[in-house]
């Protein structure tokens, strides 16, 4: 698998821990695929078809009372994605003793209870970022055979493919961009998933029926903006699983579940970002 990229670094000021996740947000909303961070600067990476430096232009301009941040761009070569990430990233990953995720590429990788194929590319949703591996080890300790799931920031669509490995009746995925639709889908059919339907949006698309359980991996100020939403379409006694978000933000998710109606259940937390679970009773 080939593609020409283009990787963008940007420097932000000021540089804090929510300012990156803000950004980084942002710019998966118009097409960057994948992210690494330093102390310095954070690099962003989108297929050179899609670029536009008009687009990072406007991101810049559309808060400039909040941060600002500066960027340089430069054209990747074409080459071997798949042989990047074997080499360099994507290794085949063992969650909870119970869950492997894989590359079709991959050729080595112990046995386990769920065995999940994913084709990397540049997505983010490989298992390796703390919050997916959060949300797996979560969704690991649940019964969801027979049951209905809303995967809310789907990306590459694992969450998705694990619960129906689990037992899941129907799965409901939804992302607001359209690589992640796209990743997802491929990804089913790499997996003999059925029983999935992919949408693309926000949370204005959940569809209006009601599910035993909400998955939503995604930034803070998403969460707050879209809980009321999730509220809304939880079953009775159903659980809603949340990560994305740092320890210090746990207050305010918290506290926004709580004036819905929801009940806090657990937390947990690798590093310094969490997950939490709130029930609806």
């Amino acid at each position: 698998m080939t593609m020409e990229y283009t990787k963008v670094n940007l420097i932000l000021n000021p540089d804090t821990e929510l300012n990156r996740e803000i950004l980084i947000a942002e710019l998966g909303n118009i097409g960057y695929e994948s992210f690494t961070e330093s102390d310095l600067l954070i690099e962003a990476f989108i297929p050179t078809s899609d670029f536009q430096k008009e687009d990072l232009i406007g991101l810049s301009e559309q808060n400039p009372s909040s941060f600002q941040f500066k960027f340089t761009s430069e054209v990747i070569p074409d080459q071997n994605w798949n042989e990047i990430w074997e080499k360099n990233y994507f290794k085949p990953l063992l969650i909870a003793e119970r869950c492997l995720i894989r590359a079709p590429f991959h050729t080595e990788y112990p046995n386990a209870e769920f065995e999940i194929i994913i084709e990397p590319g540049m997505a983010f949703g490989t298992g390796n970022h703390e919050t997916t591996n959060l949300m797996i080890s979560e969704i690991l300790g649940e019964d969801v055979k027979g049951k209905t799931v809303l995967d809310m920031g789907c990306g590459t669509g694992i969450l998705s493919i694990l619960v129906s490995k689990m037992g899941a009746n129907k799965i409901t995925s939804i992302d607001i961009d359209s690589w992640a639709i796209k990743s997802t889908k491929e990804n089913a059919t790499n997996n003999n998933i059925t029983n999935l339907e992919v949408i693309q949006g926000g949370a204005e698309v959940i569809p209006d029926k009601k599910f035993d359980f909400i998955y939503a991996n995604i930034q803070r100020n998403i969460l707050l903006m879209d809980l009321p939403q999730y509220y809304k379409a939880l079953n009775k006694n159903g659980e809603l699983i949340m990560s994305g978000f740092y320890e210090t933000d746990f207050d305010s998710i918290k506290g926004r579940a709580l004036e819905l109606g929801l009940h806090f259940k657990k937390i947990s937390n690798n590093e310094k970002w969490i997950a939490t679970v709130f029930t609806l009773k």
